[in-house]
C-alpha cells in the first residue's frame, strides 16, 4: 500500500507490508528441524526489569495493567507512557496493546511492529497471529501487538474527515508547473494546520525515539528483562533506534527489511524509485511469461507501453463506474500495491488489464486498499496522517522548491516509469506545526545481544543494499538473505527463513552470517 499523501505530488512509501498483503488477500477472495519448546521461563526479578530506570518514570514502569480479554480469543490493554520524555510527571497518554497467550510453555514475549510508520501492530496481531506467525513462535512466546504513539487506537494524529481524504485522494497538480507546486505547499500548509487543531500536542511527540521508549515501558509491564522484538520495514528503524538506545536491554531482535537509519529523506526515496523501477521490470518479465498478460513485446517494450499508460492518466485522469476520480496518483498507487508480493502479480495484470480498456476501477481498488478504505467509503486506519506526522518529525527535509526540483530530476533518472511521482516530498513537510526532532546517523548498539537483519534481493520498499547497511552498521548483527521479489520475508518467504528466525526466537541459534536462502 503506497502510504502517500494524495494532496501532493509526493509518495513516499515507507509503510507495512503485513498490511498491503492483507489487503490484497482480500482483493484475491508462507534449515531447521522442529524442536519441541523450551520450559517456562522463571518469573523475571522485578528488580531487574526495572533496572537502570529514572526514577521519575518508575510509576510508568512498574503500573497495573489489566489485560482483559478481546477481539479473536486475545487479551488487550492500555499502557500509560508520558507524552512528552523530557516531562515525565506532566500529560500521559495511552498505548493500545494486544497480546496472544502461549500459557505455561512461554519464554516471555515478543513485540511486533509491521512498519509504516503508522501501521497498526495491533490490527497485525489480531488479524494475522495465524497467517504471519508460526506455530513454533506462537507456542513459545507471548506475542504482543501494538500502536505506536500516533497510530490508530493510541493517541492517534487525526487531521482529515473520510470524505476530505476522498477529495484530496482526487486532486492532482501539475508537476511540470511551478505555480502549481507552490498551490500544493499551500494546500499542504492547510493540512498541517487541520493536523495540529485535530491531534493537539501529541503530534510533535510521534517521533521514533519517543516510540522505542514507549517500547521499553511495554517491555517492563509483560515482566521481561529484554525486549524481544520482530519489526518489519520500518519498524527495523524502531528496533534499532531501540537497540541502541537500550543495548544492555536488547534481547533476540530480528529485523526484517531494513531501513537504512544514515539515510536521509531524499536518499530513501531515490532508493526506493530505482528499487520500484526493478520491480515493475521483474512484474512486467512475469507478465509477458504468462497468458492474458495487457503488454507485449519485449520486457523494455512493455514497460514503455505501461509508462504511456501512465501518462495518459497524468494528462487526463479516468473516471470509475462508480463515479470517483481517478488522478496519475491514485492510478500509482494501486499499481505499485501488489509490487509488495509476487504471489500477488496476478492480481495486477488483471488491474492492468481493465485498465488499458479505460476502466479504473481495479486500479482504484488496489489503492483502496492501500490507503485503508473500505467499500462504504470509510477509511479503517491513520495510517496516511501517522506517516506524514512521524516523518515529518524524524526528517529533516528538503523544501525549497528549487531543490525539490532537483530531487525530482534525480527520480525520475532512477525511475522513468513512477520517479516523477515520488517527487515534492518535502511540500507536506514545509510548514509543518514543530521542526524535526530526528537525525540521520548510522545505529551501532554496542553491547546488545545479537541482532538478525533479513534482507529480500527484490525488495521495492526497503532496498536490499539497505539490509546490508543496517547489518554493517549493527555491532551484533548477523545478515540472512531471502532471494525473492517483494516486501520483507518472515510469513511471506520460504521454509528456509521462517526456520532459521523461528530458531533463533526459540533458542537462541543464529544461522551463519551470510547465509542466502532460495
Amino acid at each position: 500500500m503506497p502510504s502517500t499523501s494524495h494532496r501532493h505530488p509526493s509518495s513516499q512509501l515507507r509503510h507495512s507490508a503485513a498490511a498491503v498483503l492483507a489487503a490484497v488477500v482480500l482483493l484475491l477472495g508462507t534449515g531447521c528441524s522442529v524442536i519441541a519448546p523450551e520450559q517456562a521461563r522463571e518469573p523475571a526479578d522485578p528488580a531487574q526489569v526495572t533496572n537502570g530506570v529514572a526514577e521519575e518514570l518508575m510509576p510508568f514502569y512498574t503500573q497495573a495493567v489489566d489485560w482483559k480479554p478481546c477481539e479473536n480469543g486475545l487479551e488487550c490493554a492500555d499502557i500509560d507512557v508520558p507524552l512528552d520524555y523530557a516531562d515525565a510527571g506532566g500529560e500521559k497518554i495511552k498505548i493500545a496493546a494486544i497480546r496472544s497467550d502461549a500459557g505455561g510453555s512461554a519464554q516471555g514475549s515478543i513485540l511486533v511492529n509491521p512498519g509504516g510508520p503508522g501501521a497498526s501492530g495491533y490490527d497485525l496481531l489480531r488479524d494475522g497471529l495465524q497467517t504471519m506467525f508460526s506455530e513454533r513462535l506462537r507456542s513459545d512466546y507471548d506475542l504482543v501487538g501494538f500502536d505506536p504513539r500516533g497510530v490508530q487506537r493510541s493517541a492517534p494524529v487525526t487531521c482529515q474527515t473520510d470524505a476530505e481524504r476522498d477529495q484530496a485522494r482526487e486532486t492532482d497538480y501539475n508537476r511540470d508547473s511551478d505555480a502549481d507546486i507552490e498551490r500544493a505547499i499551500e494546500d499542504a500548509a492547510k493540512l498541517a494546520a487541520k493536523c495540529a487543531e485535530k491531534t493537539g500536542p501529541v503530534l510533535g511527540q510521534v517521533d521514533t525515539v519517543s516510540a522505542a521508549k514507549d517500547m521499553d515501558i511495554l517491555r517492563a509491564v509483560v515482566g521481561d528483562e529484554k525486549l524481544n522484538y520482530l519489526g518489519f520495514s520500518y519498524g527495523t528503524f524502531l528496533g534499532a533506534t531501540y537497540a541502541g538506545l537500550f543495548p544492555e536491554r536488547t534481547g533476540r531482535m530480528v529485523l526484517d527489511g531494513a531501513l537504512d537509519p544514515a539515510l536521509s529523506n531524499e536518499q530513501v526515496t531515490l532508493g526506493q524509485a530505482a528499487a520500484f523501477e526493478d520491480a515493475i521490470h521483474a512484474y512486467t518479465a512475469y507478465c509477458l511469461d504468462n497468458a492474458g498478460c495487457p503488454m507485449s513485446g519485449s520486457v523494455d517494450t512493455a514497460v514503455g507501453q505501461l509508462r504511456d499508460l501512465i501518462r495518459s492518466v497524468e494528462e487526463s485522469p479516468l473516471t470509475a463506474p462508480d463515479g470517483r476520480l481517478v488522478p496519475v496518483g491514485t492510478f500509482v498507487s494501486g499499481l505499485l500495491v501488489p509490487l509488495y508480493d509476487d504471489a500477488s502479480w496476478p492480481v495486477l495484470t488483471q488491474a492492468l488489464t481493465t485498465a488499458f480498456r479505460g476502466d479504473p476501477s481495479s486500479m482504484l481498488l488496489l489503492a483502496d486498499a492501500g490507503a485503508g478504505r473500505d467499500q462504504d467509503g470509510h477509511y479503517t486506519n491513520n495510517t496516511t496522517d501517522a506517516f506524514m506526522a512521524i516523518n515529518c518529525l524524524d526528517y529533516p527535509m528538503v523544501t525549497d522548491l528549487a531543490g525539490m526540483r532537483q530531487d525530482a530530476k534525480e527520480l525520475e533518472q532512477a525511475s522513468p516509469t513512477i520517479g516523477r511521482y515520488l517527487a515534492f516530498g518535502g511540500a507536506n513537510c514545509r510548514d509543518w506545526p514543530y521542526e524535526p526532532t530526528g537525525e540521520r546517523a548510522p545505529i551501532h548498539a554496542e553491547g546488545a545481544a545479537p541482532i538478525l537483519v533479513v534482507g529480500t534481493t527484490g525488495d521495492p520498499a526497503t532496498p536490499y543494499e539497505w539490509s546490508e547497511s543496517m547489518a554493517a552498521q549493527l555491532q551484533s548483527a548477523t545478515l540472512l538473505t531471502y532471494e525473492g521479489e517483494g516486501h520483507t520475508a518472515y510469513g511471506r518467504g520460504n521454509t528456509c527463513i521462517r526456520e532459521a528466525v523461528d530458531g533463533y526466537f526459540a533458542d537462541g541459534t543464529l544461522p551463519a552470517d551470510g547465509t542466502v536462502c532460495s
